[in-house]
């Protein structure tokens, strides 16, 4: 009988190097892995088994290229690791023949996606987010900030997609930008004054979010849902940032941080891996795929996640390893290397 085979998309994202080593790891039979990514350095080109280099997610050519890809490797299930990705995959779905797409429908991804139909969805179902408001150009920025309490409160700035922190930026009258260039690591997002903000938006018609700076510790809830209801999930803790990037993370038992999820799910009606991220007592992300994952020898959620997706597990089966979270669990992201010659 031929091995399980899976594709993981962006095999190249922080958590590709502990994901494969989980699906191999899975306890029950031998898995093939076949890693994509638009980047031929992609660490998914060491780890897994086949590796192809893949349009962006945006590019008109990507579903194509990866059905391609899925027919010729036999692949039985494709899960997305990059929120770029989501909404082409979640239209494309048909065009993937007898290979199992992990991801939810078009219009929970693209509402996920947008960070402003995420803040109004929050706002109708009652779930705390930040005060926000979607602006566009400079002059409307300026306008909003100062809504929100700027110059007294810092605020922040967001395009209304991004992923991974890419264009967030805290807007604060007390920036020092001398301390910046003098003290801080190259990479960090500075903080900006309001009047650096607008000069660097100019005539730039970019839609974006000015919100509500939200404040206190990260947390996330990990979950795989079908048909909107979470089948299985955990909440944990988000820490020591790095680059935009968590690198700790401890498993929580917060039932409260659970209803907030399955409201959401609810109303978007998620299917697969999802993340609910936030700060505070705020929801300021959702998204509709697999993230960091905190792993235990006897809860593997990714493979756990695929043989539901497939129809090994039902629901009843897949919710009753619930009693296996171990609350206090943790992990820290590290780095690594390979090494190889070339030829």
């Amino acid at each position: 009988m031929r091995p399980l085979t899976v594709l993981l998309t962006a095999s190249g994202v922080p958590g590709s190097a502990a994901l494969v080593r989980a699906l191999r790891e899975n306890g029950e039979r031998e898995l093939r892995l076949v890693g994509t990514d638009m980047s031929e350095l992609a660490i998914g080109r060491h780890f897994c088994d086949a590796f192809h280099v893949v349009p962006a997610g945006d590019d008109p050519g990507f579903v194509d290229a990866l059905a391609e890809i899925c027919k010729r490797e036999r692949v039985d299930a494709l899960l997305p690791q990059s929120s770029f990705e989501l909404q082409a995959l979640a239209e494309g779905k048909e065009r993937f023949g007898d290979t199992t797409v992990l991801v939810a429908g078009p219009e929970a991804v693209r509402r996920s996606n947008d960070k402003a139909a995420t803040y109004a969805l929050l706002d109708a179902i009652g779930v705390r987010g930040p005060a926000w408001r979607r602006v566009t150009g400079a002059a409307e920025v300026a306008a909003a900030a100062r809504e929100l309490g700027y110059p007294d409160e810092d605020v922040a700035f967001k395009p209304l997609v991004s992923s991974g922190s890419r264009g967030f930026r805290i807007v604060s009258a007390a920036a020092d930008r001398r301390r910046q260039l003098l003290e801080n690591r190259p990479g960090i997002a500075e903080a900006l004054r309001l009047e650096e903000l607008v000069e660097l938006l100019g005539d730039d018609r970019t839609e974006a979010l000015v919100m509500e700076l939200a404040r206190g510790p990260e947390r996330t809830i990990d979950g795989i849902a079908r048909g909107g209801r979470i089948v299985l999930g955990h909440p944990k803790t988000r820490e020591e940032m790095r680059a935009g990037l968590a690198m700790y993370f401890q498993t929580l038992d917060d039932q409260e941080l659970m209803h907030i999820a399955a409201r959401i799910a609810t109303e978007l009606q998620l299917d697969h891996f999802f993340n609910i991220q936030l700060v505070g007592e705020a929801v300021i992300e959702i998204n509709p795929r697999i993230s960091t994952v905190v792993y235990q020898e006897d809860l593997n959620l990714p493979y756990l996640g695929i043989k539901h997706a497939l129809g090994e597990l039902s629901d009843d089966e897949l919710a009753s390893h619930a009693s296996r979270i171990r609350p206090g669990r943790k992990a820290l992201r590290y780095f690594d290397q390979v090494e190889w010659d070339a030829g």
